[in-house]
């Protein structure tokens, strides 16, 4: 194992050495008030000295209300906790197009903030002032960039530094920030009582109780209904109908109260399906330690015993805001649902043993107040992702605390060090900048704002930017993302007064050690052209042992934005993936002539880790599949990066290349049936050589992802589907004579052993006794049962079976229940205006009762909804109607087969080199991923022939930073480039 002091050894630079041990407990710089930055002036004339009233603090910031989070709609509630519907939905009688900044639960919100300065003004005694205002923001003409969305309210504060600081604080966390919805589906069957009349009412008292004990708004909604027209996903796992057959439960609140509130639904359901719940207690820290990288432990433990456990949130208190009436779930209870007792006690003693032999490695590390507050507001999902793969935790401070200080704890060494480099790289996407005025003698008649001009000068700034704005001492400091920082300073270089004075500006940049001498050049020689170019001065400072700054400084706006545009461009762009190790030597070729050939060809620098540089062989399983190469090339030349990966992929056998992840859709309770067969799972993915990653029990999420080499995941794929059963049931009506051949042995010869053979369907039938109206004969309920993978060919299955029933008085357009054929993208609908005997147009598809197409069935338009004509929330006396009409048709996943062809079954998997494959975020600098960053692209063309094999247009899989997007900064590896002429990721061509 490598020393502690090894793995983080500073890097060492000409241009100016970093300070030795004891630079971790230096403060920031950027948080101490700067008396006087400019040693000299510009010009030598005196400059006048500061009055008292250039002492006073003026702080502007964002509140970060979700004004752009919309409430459901009203007419799919089926009920609402108390005050809810009055909270999230309109008045009635209120117009359409209505913002939605202006539901009555966001107004409430703003008008609360408000009061809330007013005390603090009144109870200040004339010492602070806080103002707020809320206005939609102004696209900049001059920089693309993506505009705020919604309404953005902005507070100013004025004061002393200390006290202005602290009021600040005491804002973000007294209000209800980041407002989100958390959505559980639930199964039908569940909620409604044996009488099929509407909801239990044990379960709607339940869902009142979760809301008030939590300070959140509950919904129970109707099934969702996706477009029949719209596009499937990969393989087929798109909108599955019976999926949209579930009630939704919709939590709106704050991160903390909505994940409380969420918890307790899933237990309020673990408890219906008869499950034993029990509570632990353990120590919050080692959460997230002992579940593992990736969880792995828990899924074992889950597997063995037959329980869920649910963890609490990873950051608890961490905003400080808790609704009125609401008590908080303790940060140490970990609940446990199983099928007894005894299984829940076998679950705690497994956990209990995982804490014994837990043994913790703990860092402390230096990270600017400004950024961690920028961290929690914007990057809190990404950092508990980068905890859960690398299985470590990560303890921030308190939002507004003003403390610079994380800790960072681990099993390994290893794990401790990725996870820090990670939350360094999220801090290397935030800018600071600051902007000095300097008053002269000769300009001491020129007017200088006053206090409210000041005011609503920053607030302006904020509010288009979305940065935070300090003035104080006549000095502009700026902190947010990169484009912000940006923003705001072309918002400030308008302002006529700047315009006026002569001014310093000053930007500073966060970049990591390792990439010192890659910006600076030979010799300092990319610095010193870009100083000698843009009129600025660049300066590297460190602050710790992971990161340094780049200070860009410049006595005029032009120059100083184009010095940090060429700063920016010569910042590393890189892009890893992942490489077996067995190639490596082949791609490097002897004395590394194959692999200099391409870094000169490309000017791209190429670098190779194997199984030793990332921790030992054999370490973990996981390591097998982590990127271990990496080409890294300045941010002007990241067109390269792709036609780098491609040339070293070509080397690369089909079977181990392009390692890619998947999606398929599986109902979250059927997950647990699947960990049980944990020793089938781990068996299907040595012989893919691939990965199958199940969400964790708090998402409630129906997304398995499977991840491995691209030409062996749909094998993977396809088995795995061999393991979720699927059923689908048809009504026919059932004559004396056709229930004479279900009798039969011939049917029991020529259609049930050819559907087990030909389609792997098993038919089995069910008789209803019940007479249907106005006709004579009752009906027969047949049962299709098979597996996922075979979905594909259940319309074929269907179609045989209707065809062989047709003889013995069938009527085709009476089955209820059959899959409709697709409509036709052919010009069989002109054919009618042919009068032609050869041109038959197509038959009318038959009226059959389909769960898919509403144009199939004439009074499918009126079976929309399951609980269609309900418009009032909580009203459900008429839901029998709906339920006796639903026990009459089909609820088996129609919407699956639509898109047959999409399907992963054996006879569709000659065709699945032209599906879609799931890539990461190839812009992505930390190498982990969230949900919603998961892209899809389309396959390589490397693997084509070679005579029609152009340059891919596509992104490529693994990591590649900075993710040039000029027109936003959500979640960059690197700060965006103004340069880039196409912005990324994007289309390239051809080099020029």
């Amino acid at each position: 194992m490598q020393r502690f002091s090894n793995i983080t050894g500073q890097a060492r630079h000409g241009l100016e050495k970093m300070t030795p041990a004891g630079l971790m407990s230096r403060p920031n710089p950027m948080d101490l008030p700067i008396a006087q930055p400019i040693k000299r002036p510009m010009n030598g004339t005196p400059i006048s000295p500061l009055t008292p009233a250039d002492t006073m603090v003026n702080l502007s910031f964002n509140v970060p209300f979700s004004s752009n989070l919309n409430g459901p709609d009203v007419d799919e509630i089926l009920h609402a906790s108390p005050k809810a519907l009055e909270r999230w939905t309109f008045p009635e009688g209120t117009e359409e197009g209505m913002p939605i900044h202006k539901l009555p639960v966001h107004h409430y919100n703003v008008e609360q903030l408000r009061r809330s300065c007013r005390v603090l003004n009144e109870g200040s005694q004339g010492r602070l002032e806080a103002t707020v205002t809320s206005s939609e923001p102004k696209p900049i003409p001059a920089l693309q960039r993506r505009p705020l969305k919604g309404l953005v309210t902005n507070v100013c504060i004025s004061g002393d530094n200390e006290t202005v600081h602290k009021m600040r604080a005491k804002i973000l966390n007294d209000t209800p920030i980041a407002l989100r919805c958390a959505i559980v589906d639930i199964d039908t069957n569940l909620v409604i009582t044996q009488d099929m009349t509407g909801v239990r009412a044990e379960v709607l008292k339940h869902l009142d109780e979760v809301a008030k004990w939590t300070g959140t708004d509950i919904f129970l909604l109707n099934p969702t209904h996706s477009d029949p027209e719209g596009p499937a996903s990969s393989y087929g796992n798109g909108s599955d109908q019976r999926f949209d057959q579930r009630l939704r439960i919709a939590i709106y609140g704050d991160p903390e109260s909505s994940e409380h509130a969420k918890t307790r639904v899933l237990i309020m359901i673990d408890r219906v399906l008869h499950r034993t719940v029990d509570l632990m207690k353990l120590e919050l820290s080692l959460h997230t330690i002992i579940c593992g990288r990736t969880r792995k432990n828990i899924r074992l433990i889950e597997a063995a015993t037959n329980t869920a456990i649910y963890f609490p949130p990873p950051f608890p208190r961490i905003y400080g805001y808790t609704p009125q009436g609401a008590y908080r779930r303790g940060e140490d209870e970990v609940w446990i649902t199983g099928e007894n007792q005894e299984c829940i006690n076998h679950a705690k003693k497994k956990l209990h043993e995982l804490v014994l032999n837990t043994k913790c490695y703990v860092k402390d590390v230096m990270v600017s107040a400004h950024k961690i507050d920028s961290i929690i507001l914007d990057r809190l999902d990404k950092v508990r992702k980068v905890m859960e793969t690398n299985g470590s935790y990560v303890l921030f401070p308190q939002l507004g605390s003003q403390r610079g200080l994380i800790r960072v704890q681990g099993t390994e060494i290893l794990h401790v060090e990725r996870t820090v480099r990670e939350i360094m790289a999220l801090a290397g996407q935030f800018y600071s900048a600051s902007w000095w005025l300097m008053l002269h003698d000769s300009a001491q008649s020129m007017r200088a704002p006053s206090p409210a001009d000041i005011r609503v000068m920053l607030s302006d700034i904020c509010t288009n930017s979305g940065s935070d704005v300090c003035f104080e001492k006549l000095t502009f400091n700026i902190n947010g993302s990169d484009d912000s920082v940006k923003a705001a300073m072309m918002v400030i270089h308008e302002i006529p007064f700047v315009k006026r004075a002569q001014y310093q500006i000053r930007v500073k940049i966060e970049l990591a050690n390792e990439h010192k001498e890659f910006v600076s050049g030979k010799k300092n020689g990319k610095i010193n052209k870009i100083m000698g170019q843009s009129n600025v001065q660049i300066i590297f400072d460190g602050f710790n042992e992971y990161n340094f700054y780049i200070d860009v400084c410049g006595a005029q706006y032009d120059a100083t934005k184009n010095g940090l545009d060429l700063v920016e461009q010569e910042m590393p762009a890189s892009i890893s993936f992942h490489v077996p190790d067995q190639y490596h030597k082949r791609i490097i070729g002897i004395g590394g002539q194959h692999i200099q050939r391409i870094m000169k060809k490309y000017s791209v620098f190429v670098k190779f880790s194997n199984a030793m540089d990332r921790g030992g062989i054999g370490k973990e399983d996981d390591d097998i599949k982590v990127d271990n190469v990496i080409c890294r090339t300045p941010a002007r030349n990241a067109q390269s990066l792709d036609l780098v990966k491609q040339e070293i992929m070509d080397m690369v056998e089909k079977v181990d290349a392009e390692f890619v992840s998947e999606t398929v859709v599986i109902n979250r309770l059927y997950h647990r049936e699947l960990i049980a067969r944990m020793h089938k799972i781990d068996e299907l993915e040595k012989k893919w050589n691939c990965k199958i990653d199940f969400p964790s029990t708090e998402m409630a999420s129906d997304v398995v992802t499977i991840s491995g080499p691209e030409y062996q995941v749909p094998q993977a794929v396809d088995e795995f589907l061999g393991m979720v059963p699927e059923s689908h049931e048809i009504v026919v009506p059932a004559s004396s004579q056709l229930r004479g051949f279900f009798k039969s042995t011939e049917f029991q010869i020529e259609v049930r052993q050819t559907l087990k053979t030909q389609y792997e369907v098993i038919l089995s039938i069910g008789n209803d006794s019940k007479p249907v109206e106005d006709k004579e004969a009752s009906e027969a309920r047949l049962l299709l049962e098979y597996t996922r993978n075979n979905a594909g060919g259940l319309k074929d299955a269907i179609d045989f079976l209707v065809s062989r029933l047709i003889p013995y008085g069938l009527d085709a357009t009476t089955v209820k229940g059959a899959i409709p054929r697709p409509k036709s993208d052919s010009f069989e609908d002109s054919l009618p205006f042919f009068d032609s005997k050869l041109l038959q147009n197509a038959p009318a598809p038959l009226g059959t009762d389909s769960p898919t197409r509403s144009t199939f069935a004439d009074d499918a338009s009126e079976r929309g909804s399951l609980f269609g004509k309900i418009r009032k929330p909580g009203s459900i006396s008429s839901i029998s109607s709906f339920l006796d009409r639903r026990k009459n048709h089909s609820g088996s996943p129609g919407s699956l087969f639509k898109h047959a062809s999409s399907n992963a079954s054996r006879a569709s998997l000659v065709s699945m080199e032209s599906r879609d494959s799931g890539y990461r975020n190839p812009w992505n600098d930390s190498g982990v991923n969230l949900p919603e960053e998961e892209g899809h692209n389309g396959w390589p063309l490397r693997f084509e022939n070679k005579s029609e094999q152009k340059l891919p247009f596509s992104a490529g899989p693994g990591d590649m930073t900075p993710r040039h997007d000029r027109h936003a900064s959500l979640d960059s590896g690197r700060p965006s480039t103004s340069h880039s002429t196409n912005g990324y990721p994007a289309p390239i061509g051809p080099p020029r």
